[in-house]
């Protein structure tokens, strides 16, 4: 079995027909098949080496060098080739002799330790082998791994120049892509270059802007223009063109290097594709606008406001509005790379501004004249309004179509759709009202439909599209439009003295402002309509402060102003001048002869008769109050406080001059009593308007002025250029004038005005109901207060003397309280206020009552004219007036 193994224990292959070999096809080089060579020796185990080599010495490997599996297999029995009849006999025989059987054990033994002894040298060969074999196996492993890195670093070595040729390769295919860009793409936009590129030959573009690869077209030339531009051209040509002596040593060493020429290709190239966009907008437009202008000969006759949004100014301007939005979305989506981009923009709309403004201008204003012509100034501010808001609203959709972001665009007509959808189903048939300038449908309906759940998101999308920094052009172009109605109203305003058409102006505007103001798209109307509404202010101001200087400042009465109180009489009827049966006092024809019903008649008697006491107030108040009425709401709080605080200033100023007329004319009751009327009134009326009518006026006082010149003069060490607070000029001015400051309260100068009225009017009507006692009584109090003499004394305290004067306070007390009380009703309306006035005289009489009872009870019968009988008379006297004081001042006051 041991001579039959294979050597190492490993079977043999059984021998078949060899494979089939490649190398006829596909044959190696020499240094492939060494490496090869190489890694199979290296790969090779220790079978296939001693397969190799088993066929040329199987037999001394057999003797020499036992194998494993032989090493490992049980020796053989001894004695194995005797015969069993040999081993019966010996058998038998080693029973009957010990030495023979002994010998045959010995025999054996020894036979069977060399077995075992050559069985373990075969052992210790073969695990030396197999150690030979181990290492030889980790020498070809190190091996392997050495070769491994080697191979590894080699390949990695090999990728970093591949990416490093291929990025060689790239870079210089960039430059040739650029060329190859400016060469091809010449003949498409229409230029040819010759003589080197010193020659430039512009013919018909072969692409066109409504090519799908004309945006391509753009960015390789912008590619190519940065590339060249970067590269040393951009600086190269401003070396060329900023010195003109070494042009041609730079434009030779330019031509040689071809960076200079072909960045002068490429900005031509530029040029020309742009100048391809200039021709299919800008000058699309104009040649638009101009065949618009000739069809319909707007130069001379102007469009009908009502047919303008159906007129070829806006339907042939809809027709090229998308292809024009294309291409400048395009130049807008490249505007941040160069100028030229920025450039072209501005002028694409500067060519649609202008355009639009030249097609409407005519047709705008001419509107505006008839608007003013057919309904005046008040309607046709009303009207040109609502015009110019649907103006900006048609023009901005209209520059959106042309210059919008189209994304945005289709959201917003999107959402109109939803909106107009959502406003047909519950929106009921109206009538549509047509004014004389055009028709404002969409602006009533646009009132009257409710808002889209995303009207504010649309809103703002609009709003940041119209009120962007580069649509600056269209605004000016519709505040150029809108100026119109500026231009219109403020020659009206300037022929216009009537308060009433002013505030019904300045009104009218402000509402038609805050409906523009609701919108992005109509800001420039707004702004134009606060232009106007600032005019008219200005107008209605000057107007008030001239009508407040000719009738309160300037204001001379006349006797029948001051007619008092015969004015206050039912039945007064003022004198009217001769031609008063022209026109009313507020400018309207008066009326004759109209026959009216009992229910008119009740009304105007109503109306006539607050009218009457209208009439019946002093004319410089009545102007102020209807002055202040009149403009409150209409001009800026500060304006109307200033005029307010002047006006009632002055109002009080001409009430006193009447009251002092009206004293010396018919007496001090009816003076008093006009003041306090007027007074009241005007408190009465300026407290709704809630202001403060306070101010600070500041003056200049000169009058050290003339000290601190000849203290400049004498002084002869003048420091005129000192930067200094020693500066004579300074000190000149310093000490020369001054500024004053005074607080100005017209409402604090009122109410001391009212407060003094009614004091002078108590203490006139106390002296004229019982001056006597009152004098009385205050010659006893002096009498009393002086050490002099004594009271009892005097001759005023005699009891003649006492019983004279209450005779004479007592005669007639009674109606001269009653037309006391007559006249107060007269002039006061409000029985309250007349008690507030009346109850502080009869208090005043009252205690003046008092005090004269103590003086007299001081006095002694028997002395001075004194009696018992007299006493009587005088204390009941001082009853009576105050019985009769108190009884007839309630009496007249519950009347």
């Amino acid at each position: 079995m041991a001579s039959t193994a294979a050597p190492g224990g490993a079977v043999p292959r059984p021998e078949g027909p060899s494979p089939t070999s490649y190398e006829a096809y596909a044959p190696r080089s020499a240094s492939q098949r060494s490496r090869l060579a190489r890694i199979a020796a290296l790969t090779a185990g220790p079978v296939d080496g001693e397969r190799a080599s088993s066929d040329t010495n199987k037999a001394s490997s057999s003797s020499s060098c036992p194998s494993l599996l032989q090493a490992m297999s049980p020796p053989p029995a001894p004695f194995a080739s005797v015969s069993s009849s040999t081993a019966g006999s010996s058998a038998s025989s080693q029973d009957d002799d010990p030495v023979a059987a002994t010998l045959k054990r010995t025999y054996e033994t020894s036979d069977h330790l060399t077995t075992v002894l050559k069985h373990a040298t075969s052992l210790r060969l073969a695990l030396r082998a197999s150690i030979n074999i181990g290492e030889d196996i980790s020498t070809r492993h190190a091996d392997l791994l050495r070769h491994s890195g080697e191979l590894s670093a080699a390949a990695e070595r090999l990728q970093a120049e591949e990416a490093t040729l291929s990025r060689h390769a790239t870079e210089i295919g960039m430059p040739l892509r650029h060329y190859d860009a400016v060469d091809r793409i010449g003949v498409l936009v229409g230029v040819l270059f010759k003589d080197g590129g010193r020659t430039v030959v512009r013919g018909l573009a072969r692409i066109k802007v409504d090519n799908e690869d004309f945006p391509d077209v753009l960015d390789e030339i912008d590619a190519a223009v940065e590339y060249f531009g970067s590269n040393g051209g951009r600086e190269a040509l401003a070396t060329i063109e900023r010195d003109a002596r070494s042009k041609r040593e730079a434009a030779d060493e330019a031509f040689q290097s071809g960076t200079v020429q072909y960045y002068k290709r490429a900005l031509t190239l530029h040029e020309a594709a742009l100048y391809l966009i200039r021709e299919a907008v800008a000058d699309r437009i104009n040649q638009t606008t101009k065949d618009v202008s000739d069809a319909l000969n707007l130069r001379k006759v102007p469009i009908a406001a009502d047919k303008l949004e159906a007129s070829l100014v806006y339907t042939r301007f809809h027709g090229i509005s998308s292809r024009s939005n294309t291409l400048i979305g395009v130049v807008k989506a490249r505007a941040d790379r160069t100028e030229q981009y920025q450039d072209l923009l501005t002028m694409c709309r500067n060519a649609y501004c202008g355009a639009r403004e030249s097609l409407l201008r005519l047709t705008v204003r001419s509107h505006m004249d008839k608007l003013r012509e057919r309904h005046g100034l008040v309607g046709m501010t009303r009207l040109a309004s609502v015009f110019l808001i649907r103006l900006c609203t048609i023009e901005t959709s209209l520059y959106l179509d042309f210059f919008g972001d189209r994304d945005k665009m289709e959201q917003r007509k999107k959402g109109r759709e939803t909106s107009r959808g959502r406003d047909q189903d519950g929106k009921s048939d109206t009538e549509d009202e047509e004014d004389e300038g055009g028709k404002a449908n969409a602006t009533v309906a646009g009132k009257k439909t409710s808002a889209p759940p995303n009207a504010s998101d649309q809103a703002v999308t609009l709003a940041s599209q119209v009120m962007a920094e580069d649509n600056a052009e269209f605004q000016q172009l519709l505040a150029s439009l809108c100026s119109a109605l500026h231009r219109t109203v403020r020659r009206g305003l300037v022929s216009i003295h009537d308060l009433d058409t002013l505030c019904q102006v300045v009104s009218v505007l402000r509402e038609e402002r805050s409906l523009a103001s609701t919108s992005p798209t109509t800001m420039a109307a707004a702004k134009a309509i606060s232009a106007v509404i600032v005019d008219a202010q200005e107008r209605l101001i000057f107007c008030a402060n001239a009508a407040l200087t000719k009738e309160v400042v300037r204001f001379k009465p006349t006797p029948i102003d001051l007619d008092y109180p015969n004015r206050l009489m039912p039945g007064y009827k003022k004198p009217e001048p001769p031609n008063a049966n022209v026109k009313s006092e507020d400018g309207t024809p008066a009326e004759n002869g109209a026959e009216s019903s009992p229910v008119e008649e009740i009304e105007d008697d109503a109306v006539k008769a607050q009218l009457r006491v209208y009439e019946s107030w002093f004319p410089p108040m009545r102007s102020v109050l209807r002055v202040l009425s009149k403009i409150f709401r209409v001009v800026e709080p500060r304006v109307f406080e200033d005029i307010a605080l002047q006006s009632v200033s002055s109002c009080t100023r001409s009430l006193k001059d009447g009251s002092a007329y009206i004293l010396n004319k018919s007496g001090v009751v009816h003076a008093d009593l006009f003041l306090v009327k007027h007074l009241l009134i005007l408190r009465e009326q300026l407290s709704p308007f809630d202001i403060q009518l306070r101010s600070v006026e500041r003056q200049l006082d000169f009058s050290e002025a003339g000290k601190a010149v000849s203290r400049f003069l004498a002084n002869r060490n003048r420091r005129l250029f000192s930067m200094s607070t020693e500066n004579a000029l300074v000190t000149l001015l310093r000490e020369g004038v001054s500024v004053h400051e005074e607080s100005v309260d017209s409402k604090r100068d009122l109410d001391d005005a009212l407060r003094s009225a009614c004091n002078d009017f108590i203490e006139h009507m106390s002296v004229s109901l019982a001056g006597p006692l009152l004098n009385f009584v205050e010659q006893c109090k002096l009498a009393s207060a002086s050490s002099n003499a004594s009271l009892k004394s005097q001759p005023f305290m005699t009891g003649v003397s006492v019983k004279a004067a209450l005779s004479q306070t007592t005669d007639g007390l009674a109606d001269k309280l009653g037309e006391v009380t007559t006249q107060m009703a007269l002039y006061l309306e409000n029985p309250a206020t007349q008690s507030i006035l009346l109850k502080p005289v009869v208090r005043k009489i009252t205690r003046a009552v008092d005090d004269a009872g103590k003086f007299i009870s001081d006095a002694v019968d028997g002395e001075h004219e004194w009696d018992e009988g007299v006493r009587e008379q005088v204390l009941s006297m001082l009853t009576n007036i105050e019985t009769t004081v108190k009884n007839r001042s309630s009496r007249q006051l519950k009347r």
